[in-house]
């Protein structure tokens, strides 16, 4: 059921022409009854390149303005000496003199405020004269805050979906209000300090020179220098007439050998001409189309509104041409400091995490941002593998800059031997959820290949045959300490390589490279296998038990996410994903933070554990997510799911929440479509639409008192579906001829746009 409230607005566009706008509020929509006193409590709006997050600070409204490409870039200068080289590092750690290697390549991410996501710059609006808030809503399914105020005042804001440009409109005003531009804290009186990079640490640590701010009669641009070069412009415009304030703002930025784009000035002088009207026309088309994509209908209130709240997050992060989703997006830190760990790009489980549901949830074009960004800083990433690793091929750092540089931090990650590989993972996905051959043979398999190169050339091999890595580690096992680095490769890293040969030879067979194909085979074979323990599952390396509770459950991505050990195959896996499991079950969560909980929802919904699955995913939605429904890491409910209690705001969590419970409702990683393979018991009438699954198939299904009644598939592609029946009978109806293998498994084949339904008869 859909609580609907039609609320019209009028509004004027250039030629004066009335244009009426209908928002409709929904369960899934955000609600407040006053506005957030904190950021990170604040409303969230973005199109992937500019973001705002609506809240008040100190009496008046504030509107915290940010762009992603906003970076400090100034490079990590302990990053350019001989010492930098893998081979060094295990040299240190062969003499167990490490303390060398934590001061030289640890510490300083840690002291340097730079390189760094940097904050914007807010727009405050005195609000004094309006008295007391009556409401704050987010409509979600056009992406517009509304906040009302008692004596008749409103305000409607939303950042257009696809222009670096956000609107605002305050209605049912007496006299207009003041406003100004607030620059960031880069500048104000007293001492910087040094602190945590979790906590973030003093903006002004990064030298900057003071903002230059401009004012005229109705509008006020914002100029700042950064480092080496780099500019960005604030401006805002308005226009005031019988009781209504209209305006909009843009963030623009600039660097050496960036491609020139027009300036924030230019952006909101051209858009004040559109009108807010025409404006919003073509932001709630883009977002109409957004939605139609999927949607899901289950009966958990607490799972589906919180997975809306993370589609609405995803389609406000997420774009073709903008940056990849990175700590917090476009929702920069706007606490006087650098943001969480800098707001940078980890590549050890947050990005990867972050995209995880484009894929079932038929959002490949948003996904497609992050390939992009990967496939254009190869170059810098072949680089970084010649000088750091001394070998060709392709490796990524584990943390990086937005032009794809390395960070430093706790090196075992910041500088991983399988970075690339988790990362050829979304190469792999996107090609197989679109199968679309173009990107296979230019972009997937260029990738995955590149990587398998760069494995055999930094492994070693004994007399016996068999491939180690020099030294390897588990995130974030150990933290940084020399323990972080195993002699014998981890079943994180081993996971990684075993995929990424098992998938070159997959993908060179598929576009006649047999040649590279047999090669690939034959690397495979001279890995071992992963280390197994017969009562605790999958160990964090030979002679390593999972004997902790830890937050980065990098011990069995073989299990999930890379499909190595899966229950398809057998007894022998179910045992081992079973006590697996067990172990994280045991051990217990007091080490995790939200997204282990994400995580494990998805862990037990490949082990088709629905209960479980559901149950991880609530204790994340009620217990790690502020109300705005921002993870923060830290256990905020004092339940005790967690000893950490702090709230640095990070999203990959709250993506892979998505991903967990679209998980429990279709599954296709074998090959084999499983229709709700994971719910409780207890969902007897549930739903979902046009999810997608790899073969390219668009998939709705229903489920009535338990039982499945119909499934709808639209092939994009030629191919051959494998569906496991959905039905606990034989006797259904099928629109296409098929047939039964002796698994139970459906066998349809299919061209582009067949339709194919399957239903019981009423």
């Amino acid at each position: 059921m859909r609580l609907v409230a039609l609320l019209s607005l009028l509004f004027s566009c250039t030629s004066n022409t009335p244009i009426e706008i209908v928002l409709t509020a929904t369960p899934y929509d955000l609600h407040f009854d006053q506005l957030s006193n904190v950021w990170d409590e604040a409303v969230p709006l973005g199109n992937g390149m500019v973001g705002a997050l609506i809240w008040k600070k100190e009496g008046k409204l504030r509107f915290s303005l940010d762009r992603a490409d906003l970076w400090d870039l100034r490079p990590m200068e302990n990053l350019i000496t001989p010492e930098w080289k893998y081979s060094w590092v295990y040299d240190q750690w062969k003499k167990n003199d490490y303390k060398p290697v934590q001061e030289r390549f640890d510490v300083p991410y840690d002291k340097s405020p730079a390189p760094s996501k940097i904050p914007g710059a807010a727009l405050e609006f005195d609000i004094s004269s309006l008295g007391e808030v009556e409401s704050v809503h987010l409509y979600i399914d056009k992406a517009v805050c509304e906040v009302k105020w008692k004596n008749g005042a409103r305000l409607l804001t939303f950042v257009h979906a696809t222009e670096p440009v956000g609107w605002y409109r305050f209605e049912g005003l007496e006299n207009s209000l003041s406003y100004d531009l607030i620059p960031p804290a880069y500048n104000i009186e007293g001492k910087s300090e040094f602190e945590s990079p979790v906590t973030g640490q003093d903006l002004r640590r990064l030298g900057y020179p003071i903002g230059k701010i401009s004012k005229n009669q109705n509008s006020i641009t914002y100029e700042q220098e950064g480092w080496g070069g780099f500019k960005y412009q604030t401006d805002v415009i308005n226009v005031i007439k019988n009781g209504v304030m209209e305006g909009c703002w843009s963030i623009s930025s600039e660097f050496p050998g960036w491609e020139k784009k027009p300036l924030a000035k230019e952006v909101t002088n051209k858009n004040l001409q559109i009108g807010l009207a025409n404006a919003f026309d073509t932001h709630q088309t883009w977002w109409g189309n957004f939605w139609s994509k999927s949607s899901i209908q289950v009966p958990d209130t607490v799972l589906q509104k919180q997975w809306h709240l993370e589609q609405y997050k995803f389609g406000s992060a997420a774009r073709v041409g903008s940056p990849p989703i990175s700590l917090q997006a476009v929702w920069t830190a706007d606490h006087g400091k650098l943001p969480p760990w800098k707001g940078d790009f980890h590549h050890d489980l947050n990005t990867q995490l972050s995209y995880w549901p484009a894929y079932s949830g038929n959002h490949l074009e948003e996904e497609v941002g992050f390939l992009d960004w990967l496939w254009n800083y190869r170059d810098t990433f072949k680089k970084y593998t010649k000088e750091f690793y001394e070998t060709e091929g392709l490796n990524v750092p584990g943390v990086t800059t937005l032009t794809g540089q390395p960070m430093g931090g706790w090196i075992q990650y910041a500088f991983g031997p399988t970075v690339s590989a988790w990362l050829g993972q979304h190469f792999y996905l996107h090609w197989r959820y679109s199968m679309d051959r173009e990107f296979l043979e230019q972009r997937a398999y260029p990738w995955i290949r590149d990587v398998a190169i760069f494995l055999e050339g930094v492994s070693e091999v004994n007399d016996k045959g068999i491939r180690k890595l020099p030294i390897s580690s588990s995130p974030e096992i150990h933290n940084n300490d020399r323990d972080a680095w195993f002699a014998e490769t981890t079943n994180y890293d081993l996971a990684m390589i075993r995929w990424t040969y098992e998938k070159a030879d997959e993908l060179a067979s598929e576009i006649g490279q047999d040649e590279e194909a047999a090669k690939w085979k034959e690397l495979l074979a001279q890995w071992p296998d992963l280390a197994v323990d017969d009562e605790g599952g999958l160990l964090f390396a030979p002679y390593a038990p999972y004997n902790e509770s830890h937050r980065h459950f990098s011990h069995q991505v073989g299990y999930h996410p890379l499909g190595i050990i899966d229950f398809s195959k057998g007894e022998v896996h179910q045992k081992i994903i079973k006590n697996t499991i067990a172990s994280l079950d045991d051990f217990g969560s007091s080490g995790w933070v939200g997204y282990s909980f994400s995580w494990l929802g998805g862990l037990k919904a490949r082990a088709f554990d629905g209960e479980g699955a559901a149950e991880n995913l609530r204790i994340f939605a009620t217990s790690f997510c502020l109300p705005n429904s921002f993870h923060v890491n830290g256990d905020q409910s004092g339940k005790g799911y967690s000893n950490f209690k702090y709230r640095p705001f990070t999203l990959e969590g709250n993506f892979a929440f998505a991903s967990g419970l679209q998980e429990m409702l279709i599954q296709s990683h074998t090959g084999i479509v499983h229709i709700f393979p994971a719910v409780p018991a207890e969902w007897k009438d549930l739903s979902f639409d046009q999810l997608r699954t790899e073969g390219a198939f668009l998939i709705s299904a229903k489920r009535e008192n338990g039982k499945v009644v119909k499934v709808e598939i639209r092939a994009e592609k030629e191919g051959t579906l494998k569906l496991r029946n959905p039905f606990v009978t034989t006797d259904f109806q099928c629109s296409m001829d098929y047939h039964i293998d002796g698994e139970g498994v459906l066998l349809i084949s299919t061209s582009p746009e067949d339709l194919i339904t399957l239903n019981i008869e009423p």
